[in-house]
C-alpha cells in the first residue's frame, strides 16, 4: 500500500464552554494517517476519541489547529464546499446506524449516490452490489424497524461505501452488536479495507475492534497516549 499521508492533523484543539466551565475534549493532537491504514482510535468514555473523529470527517470545528485530508484543508472550505468535500470522499458509520426509518434498505444505500446525481442505472447496480456484499440480498426491501441491531449496521456500512469513498470513519460501528455481528461487520471492512484500499479509521473501546486494528492510538483527556503499528 501506499505510504503517502492521507490525513493529517497539526495543533488539534477542541474547547466546549458548557456552564462556564470549559471542557477540553482535544489538546494538541498530532496525528498522520497514510493510504489504506485500518486504525483505531482508542480510550475510556469521556476521553475525547469520538470528538477527536468527528473533527477529522468535518462534522466538528477545532478551536485551534488544523484537519487536512487528502491535501485539502478543511479549515479554508466554506461550508457548502465541506458538505461537498464530505460527500464526495468520506463515508460515516455511527454507533446508532442513522438510518432514515421511511426508507428500505435499498433507498438508505442509494441515497448519498441521489445526491450526487448518480444516475438509476449506477445506483442500482452500486446498491446491488453493495448489500450483496455485506450479506443483505435478501433485505433490499425491507426497513430499518424489520431489521436486527447487526443488520442495520451492515446497511449502514453499505450506505457510507455507496459513493465510494476514500475513507470511512466509524464511530463506535460495534457497541450494539453481539460477537458473530461484529466479526461478520470487521470481515466486511478489512475485505473492503484490502480491496479497494480505503482508509478505515475507528474510534472505539471495543477489544474485537482494536484486536483486528492495525495501528492502534490511545486517547486520554483529549492527548495521545501512544500509537503503536503492529
Amino acid at each position: 500500500m501506499a505510504n503517502n499521508i492521507v490525513i493529517e492533523t497539526k495543533g488539534l484543539h477542541k474547547t466546549y464552554d458548557e456552564s462556564k466551565v470549559p471542557v477540553h475534549a482535544v489538546r494538541g493532537v498530532d496525528i498522520k494517517i497514510t493510504e489504506g491504514e485500518f486504525t483505531a482510535i482508542v480510550g475510556p468514555s469521556g476521553s475525547g476519541k469520538s470528538t477527536l473523529l468527528n473533527i477529522i470527517g468535518g462534522l466538528d470545528q477545532p478551536s485551534e489547529g488544523s484537519i487536512i485530508i487528502d491535501g485539502q484543508d478543511l479549515s479554508k472550505l466554506k461550508p457548502n464546499q465541506l458538505i461537498d468535500f464530505r460527500k464526495n470522499n468520506i463515508g460515516f458509520v455511527f454507533q446508532s446506524y442513522n438510518l432514515i426509518p421511511v426508507l428500505t434498505a435499498k433507498e438508505n444505500v442509494e441515497f448519498v449516490m441521489l445526491l450526487q446525481n448518480r444516475n438509476e442505472k449506477e445506483r442500482s447496480e452500486r446498491t446491488k452490489e453493495l448489500l450483496d456484499a455485506v450479506g443483505l440480498s435478501d433485505k433490499y426491501d425491507v426497513r430499518p424497524t424489520e431489521l436486527s441491531g447487526g443488520q442495520q449496521q451492515r446497511v449502514a456500512v453499505a450506505r457510507a461505501l455507496a459513493p465510494k469513498p476514500k475513507f470511512i470513519l466509524a464511530d463506535e460501528p460495534t457497541a450494539n452488536l453481539d460477537s458473530t455481528s461484529t466479526r461478520n461487520l470487521l470481515d466486511i471492512m478489512a475485505r473492503l479495507n484490502q480491496e479497494e484500499n480505503i482508509t478505515f479509521v475507528f474510534s472505539t473501546h471495543d477489544q474485537r475492534v482494536i484486536e483486528r486494528a492495525r495501528r492502534v492510538i490511545s486517547v486520554e483527556d483529549g492527548k495521545v497516549e501512544s500509537d503503536i503499528i503492529k
